[in-house]
């Protein structure tokens, strides 16, 4: 694969030489260190370099030497996403954006840009929308999803198991999120080459993401158009009903967070379980011997290649004090997921294995949490141990220092995974079931009874199904025990 064109913020092309006068290719002011260009070839031995600089929060340049603090401590980092009274993710409150220093043609705008969505909101306002999202999240039967996850495998190994050889890279950890997603929200027969073409394209910010991004929500509000029409039991339906009662253009943003987000996050995490499966002989040696489970296989992961290098970003409510630095109202701060996750201080052996450990930061904390973690978790844990059940003799088809990564301030994505096999035939696959109707909107958070026609249409959940306990807590569950202060 060639590197790709005009990333957003990436740095995988060595081609490309600076234009006169480039400020990314002069001395940064104030001695900071710059997030982007030659000098951020390698993030995380810059973040290093931060750490015996500055300790765990330290001075750093966005794009265009737009100056943030980056949080590199794990301590420093949960306490700034869990103290909502003292930083927040409103992206109007920053200094930078108010005074003019970050420009509206900014690389990085598309994920500062204020959205009335829950990510960004505070107070009141958080609580409907979240609660909104969480609810429908708490919806999902997680059974019938990880089927769904397996099929939906099953599926894209046939489309090469014949040839002897893949990339898991473009053939599947880039295709198995979007298809179990497009089935979460209702839209399974959205999932295709094309919205998953968009989906790459929008996040690597080319000439074209614009064009993407509109086709993509194009699909989104047409589908709230439809279920706010004719219910179904899917998590687009199940948002539209919530009690908050978000308007059309809520439900869409929100549905795009969810797919984006989640598309994204879970495609690097299979990346990155699947490559060390394929370069770690103990790590495989492990999974085979039952000394490690995939789940676990997982969690490991998600400390050492965090689907998000960093999230922009969280802003100060007030002067205050982190990491031994003075922060002052309106400054941004970015969370340091990945340099976070291998502070000295909670990881002091980098080769340790972290089984059963799960105060990773990859899923963040506090009131914005990533509220879709389970859906991501099941992702790479049925798909991965569906794929080397399938490929046992799986084996990586090129030498572990030729993978290539395109890099960026926010992730660390594997261009390609090239792997070979035996040939295998093709698998008899299961058919997808029906979507069930759902009762109309909600009534004063009470669901309306459903006609006796659409319920004699529905078909009933076995007892087994309605008595499963979910694998994991609830997330709703969990946002409320943290809100408690539990």
């Amino acid at each position: 694969m060639t590197p790709e064109a005009n990333s957003l913020t990436g740095t995988d092309d060595p081609t490309l030489g600076p234009p006169p006068g480039c400020p990314a290719h002069c001395s940064p002011p104030d001695g900071r260190r710059r997030l982007y260009g030659p000098e951020a070839e390698d993030l995380g031995a810059v973040y290093e370099k931060l750490r015996a600089e500055h300790g765990s929060v330290a001075p750093a340049l966005l794009h265009d030497d737009v100056p943030i603090w980056v949080v590199l401590g794990h301590g420093e980092n949960l306490h700034m996403v869990s103290t909502p009274s003292q930083y927040s993710r409103d992206t109007r409150l920053w200094n930078k954006l108010q005074d003019g220093t970050f420009k509206p043609d900014n690389p990085l705008m598309p994920h500062i840009a204020w959205q009335p969505i829950c990510c960004h909101a505070e107070g009141d306002e958080h609580l409907r929308l979240r609660g909104a999202v969480t609810g429908a999240m708490s919806t999902i039967n997680f059974r019938g999803i990880r089927r769904s996850i397996n099929r939906y495998t099953q599926q894209l190994v046939n489309e090469f198991c014949e040839e002897g050889e893949a990339d898991l890279v473009s053939q599947f950890a880039e295709h198995l999120p979007m298809a179990v997603m497009c089935e979460i929200l209702g839209m399974p027969e959205e999932y295709n080459d094309r919205i998953v073409h968009a989906a790459r394209d929008m996040l690597k910010g080319t000439e074209t993401a614009i064009a993407s991004n509109a086709y993509i929500m194009e699909a989104l509000t047409g589908l709230t158009s439809r279920r706010r029409a004719h219910p179904q039991d899917d998590f687009t339906s199940h948002l539209i009903n919530h009690p908050a009662r978000l308007n059309d253009e809520e439900v869409s943003q929100h549905l795009r967070v969810v797919l984006i987000a989640a598309y994204e996050a879970t495609t690097n995490l299979l990346a990155n379980v699947l490559r060390v499966v394929l370069t770690n002989p103990g790590f495989r040696a492990q999974l085979k011997g039952g000394q490690m489970t995939v789940p676990e296989a997982v969690e490991q992961s998600l400390w050492d290649e965090p689907p998000f290098s960093t999230q922009l970003a969280y802003f100060a409510k007030q002067d205050t004090e982190l990491g031994g630095q003075r922060i002052r109202k309106g400054d941004g701060l970015l969370f340091g997921i990945a340099p976070g996750n291998v502070d000295p201080r909670v990881r002091p052996d980098l080769t340790a294995n972290m089984q059963g450990n799960r105060s990773h930061l990859a899923f963040g904390g506090g009131p914005h949490e990533c509220p879709g973690q389970d859906t991501g978790r099941a992702i790479a844990d049925v798909g991965v141990d569906a794929l080397l059940a399938r490929l046992p003799d799986i084996q990586l088809n090129c030498e572990e220092h030729e993978l290539r990564w395109r890099s960026s301030i926010s992730t660390r994505h594997l261009v390609e995974l090239p792997v070979r096999f035996e040939p295998k035939e093709k698998e008899k696959l299961e058919p997808r079931p029906l979507g069930r109707p759902v009762p109309a909107q909600r009534e004063g958070g009470k669901a309306t009874p459903p006609s006796p026609k659409s319920e004699a249409a529905a078909p009933a959940r076995s007892a087994s199904a309605s008595a499963e306990p979910p694998a994991r807590p609830g997330l709703l569950r969990r946002v409320l025990l943290w809100m408690s202060g539990r």
